[in-house]
């Protein structure tokens, strides 16, 4: 990752916060048993979806990421469950138990968190209000780094609202556990009624903890620039409507009370309102999140189960054994479009399996009828790149509903293209660029081919509005990198493997102007890295994204997983005159296979999904081989590899 060091050169310094003494302005963080119903029920209130955990969801996590005002995954701490953080009050004020415990495990974490910085930050601290009697659930989001609530109000539910208000004169970030029920949305009610002006209210759903990611129900009042309520919430974190995630909430509390810079350790943006409030619709986006994970695998059984049954039933007879072979070849590499198309009406599982299975293997059949034998992985590559990029400017959120798209309930940083995709899609326009050359020939015109595609799909995966990948990028630039040189005439130069291995670092220099141009620098690519305050900053971002690499590596079935593929990419490249029979050793066709099986390489090592996108960029070359193989027709005896 020597690349992202060089390119935090363009890094630039950033002021100590600051908050302006004399701005007026206070903030309530409010965690209430409320669901989006009630909330948009109550008047100024702009409502939304907080992504409320990267990982397994427990509580304390939550309240420790507002605290600190950043997060990584569960399997990046030493100890994936954080200690049970209690209030002890006494005198007014109160310590959290086990403080110090959380503390030396987000020390142990492979980025730079400090539990309690949000309330530290603050002038003066912050205070907690709660109901006597029912606990102190969500002190800990009041805490300071030493684990001190420095103001603490406990008494009767009635006098909930009255108590705010008293403790508000005193500090300016007050915390408030409602009471369950009816009696905390009359709380509620009286808290935005009563909301002075200067004043933000952020309200978070309180919500036990479950054994996977959790999507929670949020609202705010008071936002800068927001025109009032009934909107829906946004951040430049997620980039979707109706979706920010928790640690935009203490980046903005801070700015709303005049943070001049935000700790250097505080990774949220800002939250903002986009659009009306449309309910049906965030309702209907939440259950849609809530079933995606779960479906992605058996969507995917079922579309090769379907595959091999018309190989099945095409067995005995060569021609339609030839046929179904690139049907399925094709038509598996569909996918991307074809899991838009359950997306857009959120079916029950059984048909949208039915839906997925039926689109790809019909479009696989129409894309072999449409153009001739090897060219047909030109109608899916292209209206892949079209269709994600229509999606992400248009914000119609197919991607982020459909089965290959980011997943929010387990935390997804960023929401553009899903890592699952990544390299999928790398190998797929390498097919469409070497099936448009055939039969081609080394030279000029086939390198510039190849590389205007990288270009291309680089500016797709890595631009801020659609991809957000900074590793996408990566493995693009050196995918077609690895193809273009091995399409230019002349044998392998010393030269030419010093541009392989600078291209990535090109395409990151690239990034850093698209980003700045498309969004402002407040994409990815500069949040993460360009602005990276230190150099011990950047290597926490890199240690992090390994660390979260080997806990991929070691999930589930990824072991397995990770070294059939790495079994068959070893043989495939020994055997790769074989495997290139059907073509006739065309070099065009060589030169994706290679650039395909360096993407798939690169993204393992650039992506903190490490390991998913090689076997994504192995199984995607194996429906290349499989297209490839079911040739309509024998290849001529005289077909001899191009010089």
């Amino acid at each position: 990752m020597a690349l992202l060091l060089c390119a935090a050169g363009l890094a630039r310094t950033a002021p100590a916060l600051a908050l302006e003494p004399a701005a007026p302005r206070s903030a309530l963080l409010v965690f209430a048993s409320a669901d989006e119903r009630e909330l948009a029920a109550i008047p100024g209130l702009s409502v939304g979806m907080l992504s409320a955990s990267q990982g397994r969801y427990s509580r304390a996590q939550l309240l420790l990421d507002i605290s600190q005002g950043a997060r990584v995954a569960s399997s990046a701490y030493p100890q994936a469950e954080p200690p049970p953080l209690r209030l002890q009050a006494r005198a007014g004020e109160g310590i959290i138990e086990r403080w110090p415990a959380a503390v030396a495990r987000a020390r142990a974490a492979p980025e730079l968190l400090i539990p309690g910085l949000l309330a530290a930050s603050v002038p003066g601290g912050a205070g907690y209000v709660a109901v006597l009697g029912m606990g102190t659930p969500d002190a800990a989001a009041a805490a300071t780094r030493d684990g001190r609530v420095l103001d603490v109000s406990l008494a009767d539910a009635a006098s909930l609202p009255a108590r705010t208000t008293a403790l508000l004169a005193r500090r300016r970030l007050v915390v408030v556990d409602l009471a369950n029920g009816s009696s905390g949305l009359a709380q509620l009610e009286a808290l935005t009624r009563l909301r002075g002006a200067g004043e933000l209210v952020i309200v978070v759903q309180r919500s036990a903890d479950r054994a996977h990611g959790a999507l929670l129900w949020t609202a705010a009042a008071g936002l800068v620039a927001a025109g009032g309520g009934g909107k829906e919430l946004s951040s430049q974190s997620t980039n979707e409507r109706g979706l920010i995630a928790a640690v935009d909430v203490p980046a903005t509390i801070l700015r709303h009370l005049g943070s001049a810079k935000l700790p250097d350790a505080f990774r949220g943006k800002a939250i903002e309102t986009s659009g009306r409030l449309d309910s049906d619709g965030l309702r209907s986006l939440m259950a849609r999140l809530r079933v995606v994970g779960e479906r992605r695998l058996p969507a995917l059984a079922i579309l090769l189960c379907a595959w091999i049954l018309l190989l099945g039933l095409c067995a005995r007879r060569p021609a339609a054994r030839a046929r179904a072979m690139r049907v399925g070849g094709v038509g598996v590499l569909w996918a991307p479009v074809a899991v838009l198309i359950p997306a857009a009406f959120a079916p029950d599982a059984a048909v949208e399996y039915v839906t997925v299975a039926l689109s790809c293997l019909t479009l696989g059949a129409l894309s072999d009828l449409l153009l001739p034998w090897p060219r047909a992985m030109l109608v899916p590559a292209i209206a892949s790149v079209l269709a994600l990029t229509a999606d992400a400017l248009a914000h119609t959120q197919l991607l982020v509903r459909s089965l290959l798209g980011p997943d929010p309930i387990l935390g997804a940083r960023f929401y553009g293209i899903g890592n699952e995709a990544k390299s999928g899609l790398a190998v797929l326009v390498l097919a469409a660029v070497a099936g448009a050359l055939y039969p081609a020939r080394r030279g000029r015109s086939a390198v510039a081919a190849m590389i205007l595609a990288g270009v291309l799909l680089g500016a797709v995966e890595g631009s801020a509005r659609v991809g957000a990948g900074v590793g996408g990028v990566i493995l693009v630039s050196g995918g077609f990198a690895v193809a273009a040189v091995l399409l230019a005439p002349g044998a392998l130069t010393r030269r030419r493997a010093l541009i392989v291995l600078a291209s990535p670092l090109l395409a990151l220099l690239a990034l850093a102007a698209l980003d700045l141009l498309s969004a402002h620098g407040t994409g990815h690519y500069t949040g993460s890295v360009l602005h990276a305050r230190s150099a011990g900053e950047l290597r926490d971002l890199i240690v992090r994204r390994y660390r979260a690499a080997w806990g991929e590596l070691r999930n589930q079935a990824m072991p397995v997983a990770t070294a059939l593929a790495l079994a068959c990419a070893a043989l495939g490249v020994r055997a790769r005159a074989r495997l290139l029979t059907p073509v006739g050793g065309d070099p065009a066709w060589l030169a994706a296979l290679a650039g395909g099986l360096a993407a798939g390489v690169l993204g393992a090592f650039s992506e903190d999904s490490g390991p998913v996108l090689l076997v994504v960029a192995v199984f995607a070359l194996g429906c290349v081989l499989s297209y490839l193989w079911g040739r309509p027709s024998p290849a001529p005896s005289s077909a001899v590899p191009r010089a």
